[in-house]
């Protein structure tokens, strides 16, 4: 949630009745957020929001997390290189869970085609970081225009598909149960962005829409798939749910360009929560982008080794030269988990002392419950990578 948006036909208050020029009523949709407590949007539809004809469960849809094992144990390091993957079918069905916990389920998908139906996902909010290609997301709020180095928010339960307009894309998927969020330490007392958050609100893009309007109701698919408690069910509506023709709050997707984010530098190098981007319960998001180096004479710029003792760390290596890790590339997905002291590669520790400047980019989460292995990330696991910290004599 960025800040109020309002667009398209609404009454002047709230609950009142809202005709088009014909004399049609038009209908108010309230999407809530936290019960009735939380931020919310009206959305005004032509017609009663879509009732459907058809319920069934379904086996359509994309793949849930399931527990590997093996993945478990013993506790190390561990790389999942989705450079394997091949570009195939659609983000609502083709996206594979790599990690997750009670808090967040980690995705990657390499979709080639757009969606065919809508979906709603019931179990939390979706960030999506795209590492490569473009698209234009359909929602109810409008279309939103998506490119590469995109962090992509939709909003927990609103219905939407995608439109690839490249032929393929690549991108990381955060599911948050809790939701995900601005930090709180980003905003002042009245919601505004302070003046020292790592972004501007007019660094995010949002949708532009109503898709519809009164004398002509957008056209498109009947089929709506829902997913709740890792399971999925179609509805079939008996109309097209973009009907909605204005729409007046807070919960829209939007786009924020993961370039567009403002780091900060001290004397000496500073702990990654500076990087922080957004938030969910149990779980940060970070963004590390080109910027300068530590500006101490004697300063490591290198990231130092760690034992972060109460958080798994996850990073998506997105682009650069990655000084403090070798033989890692655009795609490469590493976890470090707590327990197991990490840090730079050897030699980078050292080799980084009197650089001016990172041209790194990646994507890093970190959790405060453990992050487990998923059965069908386990073929994109690379074995060796562990025992690539190993002295070279």
């Amino acid at each position: 949630m960025i800040d109020r948006m309002s667009c398209g036909l609404m009454p002047d208050k709230p609950h009142t009745v809202l005709r088009d020029a014909d004399g049609n009523l038009l209908y108010e949709e309230m999407f809530t957020r936290g019960g009735f407590s939380g931020a919310f949007t009206y959305l005004y539809h032509r017609y009663p929001p879509t009732p459907a004809v058809e319920v069934t469960t379904s086996d359509q849809g994309h793949a849930v997390p399931i527990r590997h094992e093996a993945g478990m144990r013993p506790l190390k390091r561990r790389l999942y290189d989705t450079r394997k993957m091949p570009a195939k079918g659609t983000f609502f069905e083709d996206r594979v869970p790599i990690l997750f916990n009670k808090d967040l389920a980690i995705y990657f998908a390499c979709p080639a085609e757009s969606d065919a139906a809508y979906f709603a996902n019931g179990d939390g909010d979706e960030l999506w970081f795209v590492q490569e290609g473009s698209a234009r997301l359909e929602s109810v709020c409008g279309w939103l225009e998506v490119r590469t180095g995109d962090y992509v928010w939709i909003p927990k339960s609103m219905i939407h598909r995608w439109h690839l307009t490249s032929p393929s894309m690549r991108a990381m998927c955060f599911e948050g149960r809790g939701g995900v969020m601005i930090p709180r330490d980003f905003r002042n007392p009245v919601g505004q962005l302070t003046m020292d958050a790592p972004y501007t609100h007019r660094d995010f893009v949002r949708p532009q829409g109503p898709i519809s309007s009164p004398e002509k109701p957008a056209d498109g698919p009947r089929e709506l798939f829902v997913k709740k408690g890792s399971s999925f069910s179609r509805l079939v509506l008996e109309r097209c749910p973009m009907d909605v023709v204005g729409w007046d709050g807070f919960a829209y997707p939007w786009a924020f360009n993961i370039e567009k984010y403002q780091p900060k530098t001290g004397l000496v190098h500073l702990p990654p929560t500076i990087h922080t981007t957004f938030a969910g319960p149990g779980f940060l998001v970070c963004s590390f982008v080109p910027r300068v180096t530590d500006t101490h004479p004697q300063a490591i710029p290198c990231p130092y080794p760690h034992s972060s003792v109460d958080c798994d760390e996850v990073i998506l290596y997105v682009r650069g030269n990655f000084t403090s890790r070798r033989g890692v590339g655009p795609g490469a997905i590493s976890l470090h988990p707590a327990g197991v002291a990490h840090g730079p590669h050897p030699g980078a520790y050292e080799g980084s002392i009197g650089s001016k400047r990172t041209d790194e980019l990646a994507v890093m989460v970190d959790t405060h419950e453990p992050l487990v292995p998923t059965t069908q990330a386990a073929n994109l696991e690379d074995a060796g990578y562990h025992d690539s910290w190993r002295s070279q004599t």
